[in-house]
């Protein structure tokens, strides 16, 4: 099986020991993913953004998104999140799970973690 990894140059990638994305078995795995912004939507349309460079540089895109995770310390701030959620993913729109947890920092209000398909 042929296996890629795709990096973002995150700060995080070289820290912790990942990649952005690894292509592998037919789909394409996005890891957990942060944005930038001060509010929870900023930082929601930053991570998809990343997510969905990610997904380009695998020959994919968010109409081939199967499985989506969405973490948040604190769960009322999902809601105005999803008029940019229906939006990205449009007539298509994957599995999803929202999870209430501890972030990698306390500044950061929103995880998101996609697999999808390979092209």
């Amino acid at each position: 099986m042929t296996i890629t990894r795709i990096s973002s140059g995150g700060e995080f990638e070289p820290r912790v020991g990942y990649c952005r994305a690894v292509v592998a078995g037919g789909f394409v795995h996005v890891a957990g993913t942060v944005g930038q912004g001060d509010t929870v939507t900023e930082q929601c349309r930053s991570a998809l953004a990343t997510i969905g460079r990610a997904l380009e540089r695998a020959g994919s895109g968010f109409d081939r998104v199967v499985r989506v995770t969405y973490m948040l310390p604190d769960r009322t701030e999902f809601e105005p999140c999803w008029p940019i959620l229906r939006d990205t993913f449009g007539p298509n729109p994957p599995a999803a799970t929202m999870i209430e947890c501890g972030l990698i920092d306390p500044k950061y209000r929103i995880e998101i973690e996609v697999t999808a398909l390979a092209p």
